[in-house]
């Protein structure tokens, strides 16, 4: 699902409030129809900012998170994230697939970019190494994406007449994501960073840290 119209253009005429109890419930009759047919799949909701709307509900992995949690609908959805529409939300590349993660919700990736200059997603065939390593890495340590994957929701430019295009463009990030993945699973081997990692919140492991890191600890216990 992508609510591409789900959003306005001016709160002046929008009950935001009813848009939201709205669309909760139209989920509702998708989830009731999905068990009346015996559908078996898992249900995916891609955020994005904004486009066509001015501001849309879904705005970034953290909002759709909030809605399901709110209308109880988070053990039946999970999340498709777009990383272009992450960038377009002001966030980093990777920022969205580590905040679906955390709450496992992340459930399939729109493997694609943008133009950071741009206000608008392109749609563009993901090459940057760096970026690709972060997903995977994500990825990985996550168990899979399992039924979801990797989607080249990615086009060539208008410029390009040429069928050869999107072949290479297609191998290109295929490589691109191959090479990230392989980096992910090198970083992860090494333990270099997950070393640095718990270093960082050792001291949650024992006294004080310890009662904050259990939910036990009281403010006039920190003073």
């Amino acid at each position: 699902f992508w609510g591409g119209r789900e959003g306005f253009l001016s709160t002046l005429n929008t009950d935001v409030a009813a848009e939201l109890k709205h669309m909760a419930n139209f989920f509702k009759m998708a989830l009731a129809y999905k068990e009346k047919i015996g559908l078996k799949c898992q249900f995916l909701i891609e955020p994005k900012p904004k486009e066509p709307c001015k501001h849309q509900y879904d705005y970034d992995a953290m909002s759709v998170i909030g809605f399901l949690k709110h209308f109880g609908l988070d053990k039946h959805f999970k999340l498709n994230i777009e990383p272009n529409h992450t960038t377009l939300a002001g966030h980093s590349y990777e920022h969205d697939i580590i905040m679906a993660s955390v709450f496992g919700m992340l459930g399939s990736v729109d493997a694609n970019t943008g133009s950071p200059d741009l206000g608008w997603d392109t749609d563009q065939f993901p090459m940057d190494i760096r970026n690709t390593t972060l997903v995977m890495k994500t990825v990985i340590e996550q168990g899979g994406l399992q039924p979801g994957g990797l989607n080249f929701d990615a086009k060539v430019r208008r410029e390009s007449t040429d069928l050869e295009d999107l072949f290479i463009a297609h191998i290109g990030a295929m490589d691109a994501f191959a090479r990230g993945l392989r980096n992910a699973a090198k970083m992860i081997e090494e333990g270099i960073m997950q070393n640095m990692l718990r270093e960082r919140y050792m001291s949650f492991s024992l006294g004080i840290g310890l009662k904050v890191e259990e939910g036990c600890c009281s403010l006039e216990e920190l003073e």
